[in-house]
């Protein structure tokens, strides 16, 4: 779990999740499946039988140029080093394959990026969050099943990670479930180009945990070190993040994690807290 170390930008208003749906039989379904059928597909059969639900998957350019705008933009000002795009499209050319034509249309505008397999990136003149000059940031792309396996067997190779809707939730739960559960997984909603944003914990509410002063409190204190950084407040975020690192190599950890971990101590969710707090300025 150590060697793994990515943000995933996952667009949040489009893809199968936009809402678009018909339940099989429903006249709006039947509108649909009447209307592809009357186009040819090359097979003497119908494309689609009539009790069939259908949902819409769209997929625009404004909304996937804003995802990954945001994502190199914030790769520049952390001083990440790379950005991969995640996608189907050697399936789905015209939604998930145009996501991937359109992050690389991105990717372009900016000088500091390095496309894969190509050279001769101009050296930009921004900075990153630290006030140092922003390195060259490698922008390349990834198949999404292959990504999964990518992340298993070669994880310190991936960094920022830019994809569409239902892809970003698949990786996102896998992500977390190799560096210790949705207990440490922050998250975020954010709108780059206005400024609005919303921090919370990438879990439920787990009403059945509710008053037993138990559950990791590591995903909400992560999701405020990403609002901190949001702000620009970077010395306060990297503290909170070494008081949380520091407790965990210390084993002093909440039940989700101890039980994965070998000689650890169980601690509540406000003494794991207080030991993250204690930890912060150590050295």
């Amino acid at each position: 779990p150590e060697k793994l170390d990515v943000v995933i930008f996952r667009e949040n208003t489009e893809d199968v999740y936009a809402g678009i749906e018909w339940k099989a039989g429903s006249k709006e379904a039947d509108k649909v499946i009447t209307l592809l059928n009357s186009i040819s597909t090359g097979t003497s059969h119908p494309l689609l039988s009539g009790q069939t639900g259908i949902g819409i998957k769209p997929i625009s350019e404004e909304a996937t140029k804003r995802i990954v705008r945001a994502a190199i933009s914030y790769a520049l000002q952390q001083g990440r080093r790379k950005v991969t795009i995640v996608h189907k499209g050697n399936i789905m050319k015209f939604t998930e394959g145009a996501f991937r034509d359109w992050a690389y249309e991105v990717a372009a505008e900016f000088p500091q990026v390095v496309i894969e397999g190509k050279q001769g990136a101009a050296e930009g003149s921004s900075t990153d969050r630290r006030g140092k000059p922003a390195q060259p940031l490698l922008v390349n792309d990834r198949i999404a099943d292959a990504m999964f396996q990518q992340l298993l067997l070669r994880p310190d190779e991936y960094d920022v990670i830019v994809t569409s809707n239902l892809n970003g939730d698949y990786l996102s739960d896998a992500c977390a479930a190799q560096v210790g559960g949705l207990g440490v997984a922050p998250g975020a909603n954010i709108n780059y180009e206005r400024g609005l944003a919303v921090f919370e914990a990438t879990h439920g509410t787990a009403p059945k945990y509710a008053d037993l002063d138990k559950v990791n409190p590591g995903s909400f204190i992560l999701s405020g070190v990403m609002m901190l950084e949001h702000l620009g407040w970077q010395e306060a975020a990297e503290l909170i993040v070494h008081g949380l690192t520091r407790a965990i190599a210390n084993k002093n950890v909440t039940y989700d994690l101890a039980r994965q971990m070998d000689g650890a101590t169980e601690v509540s969710c406000s003494g794991f807290g207080r030991e993250i707090i204690r930890l912060m300025g150590s050295r």
